[in-house]
């Protein structure tokens, strides 16, 4: 497969849509973090990414956006972060094989930085690099 940097230098390449609302038709329950199907309903995981790149995406994002330890935590689920976030890059390789590119999902911690909120940015920076990893 070519490299993902030559690529992206001559065309524009198609990334995915929606992870969550397509799990939701899956029987995801409304308020529950889709993070956690990576380890609970990875079949279901797998089936989105696999549609994304039947329909010509050529890069697909992990079910990760909200795997961090702070978003995680909302679900008692924070220990498991390490888990989640190998899990969801495991399955997103299986189902891209080698038509489409694998990237990192990333998403907000949900709060707000201080002096505006109570999350100092060093820990920020912390909890970001901790799922980077």
């Amino acid at each position: 497969m070519t490299s993902f940097l030559d690529r992206v230098s001559r065309e524009v390449l198609l990334l995915d849509g929606s992870m969550g609302a397509l799990l939701q038709g899956r029987g995801l329950p409304a308020g529950y973090a889709p993070d956690l199907w990576n380890l609970e309903n990875p079949a279901a995981i797998e089936a989105v990414h696999r549609e994304y790149v039947d329909a010509g995406s050529d890069a697909i994002l992990t079910n990760t956006f909200g795997a961090s330890r702070l978003r995680l935590a909302e679900y008692g689920a924070e220990a498991r972060l390490v888990e989640i976030n190998r899990a969801a890059v495991e399955i997103a390789r299986r189902a891209a094989g080698t038509q489409a590119y694998v990237a990192g999902d990333i998403g907000p911690l949900g709060t707000t930085l201080a002096p505006f909120g109570e999350l100092p940015f060093d820990d920020a920076v912390a909890i970001f690099a901790e799922q980077a990893r």
